[in-house]
Parts: structure tokens; sequence; C-alpha cells
């Protein structure tokens, strides 16, 4: 009975702690941080889409701009 209210203790303290929160932005700041990053990350990956393809000439630099 204590391993199990022990479990359960530690299990519900779970949602009360910070996890990945980051103190330094507010949360709409933090969600266009992310926004960015899949955008730059989805351009990066259609370059290597169209390289593999040869679609475009041979380059080791993205298309787009590094803000």
């Amino acid at each position: 009975m204590k391993v199990l209210t022990m479990i359960g203790l530690l299990a519900g303290s779970m949602f009360f702690t910070a996890g990945c929160y980051t103190p330094g932005y507010t949360v709409d700041e933090r969600f266009q941080q992310i926004g960015r990053n899949w955008d730059y990350e989805g351009k990066q990956a259609a370059d290597d889409i169209d390289h593999a393809m040869l679609l475009r000439p041979a380059s080791r630099l993205t298309w787009w701009n590094v803000q």
C-alpha cells in the first residue's frame, strides 16, 4: 500500500512541475520560434528533395535566408 501511495504521489507531482517551460519567453513568443523553425526545416527538406531529384544545380547552401 505504501508503494502504491508513493507511485501515486510521484505521478501526481509530475503535473505540477515546470516541464519544458522557458521563463525567458512568453507562450506566444515560444510558438513563434517553433513555427519559424518548422518553416525553415520544411524549406530545407524541399531543398534536399530537389537536390536528390536533380532539379537544382549542385550546392551545399540552402536558398533560404537564415535570420
